[in-house]
């Protein structure tokens, strides 16, 4: 072998262990919150819990973003209700560089139970779609109690106007891209129900880019069979995590931070 071509394999060889390895994530802390716990079932239909679906994938998305070289923290990792400010102020402290809620999703009408499905993810923002402001009315139930009207508005109007929002709306799309790429591999009748605004406090306390994901609509009987086998919440993990480098790995090219 001569000389030049012993430089080409070795720099082969590098070139293909630099793309194993990947960009050093060791520093990024990712905090996971699976929604409810506790005395708070969150959405219940056909004998199943949100809150032990969502407890179940927010242990895979450990996994997952663990074996992309994250720094991951739970909000909880057992059956325990923690209030909002609990919720938020681990991000806070830990200095995480992105909050996740996890949740899934229901509806009352019984007579659309086979007709509303479909994975959503939000960021916080004020809006007049009817059906956001629903599922935020639920999702806020469990936190909110006893805060009137006034001083909810109050709330998310003191974090709107700041970079988070902005942040928030991209983090938003890359995790919804992740999630249905993967569904779509072996559920291509998944309903993709986008990266939409919505009143979550849940995302208000966090002061980083946030977003609530409904992974599904337990109401659905499909989709709730779906939700509680181990492939499908895999997918979902994995796309939550793919959604998460692309976003981190972009702002980290585009800021330097």
């Amino acid at each position: 072998m001569n000389y030049s071509v012993k430089i080409f394999f070795w720099l082969l060889i590098a070139s293909l262990f630099v793309g194993c390895v990947g960009p050093d994530r060791s520093n990024e802390l990712v905090v996971i919150d699976a929604g409810h716990g506790g005395h708070d079932s969150g959405a219940y239909s056909g004998g199943k819990k949100e809150k032990d679906l969502v407890l179940q994938i927010t242990k895979k998305l450990y996994k997952e973003l663990r074996r992309k070289g994250y720094k991951v923290a739970f909000t909880r990792n057992t059956d325990i209700f923690l209030k909002l400010g609990q919720r938020t102020k681990i991000a806070d402290h830990k200095d995480a560089k992105v909050f996740i809620s996890i949740h899934a999703n229901a509806i009352a009408n019984k007579n659309r139970f086979n007709a509303v499905e479909g994975v959503e993810t939000y960021f916080l923002q004020k809006t007049r779609d009817e059906r956001s402001q629903r599922i935020a009315m639920r999702e806020n139930a469990s936190v909110l109690q006893g805060t009137d009207k006034l001083s909810q508005d109050v709330i998310v109007d003191a974090v709107l106007a700041g970079p988070k929002v902005i942040h928030s709306h991209k983090l938003a799309i890359d995790v919804q891209k992740g999630m249905i790429r993967n569904l779509k591999g072996r559920y291509p009748d998944v309903k993709n129900g986008g990266a939409k605004p919505g009143p979550f406090y849940i995302l208000v306390g966090a002061s980083r880019p946030s977003i609530l994901i409904e992974v599904g609509y337990l109401t659905n009987p499909k989709e709730r069979q779906r939700l509680f086998t181990s492939d499908y919440q895999k997918r979902i993990a994995k796309g939550i995590a793919e959604g998460v480098g692309n976003y981190l790995d972009n702002r980290k090219q585009q800021q330097g931070f």
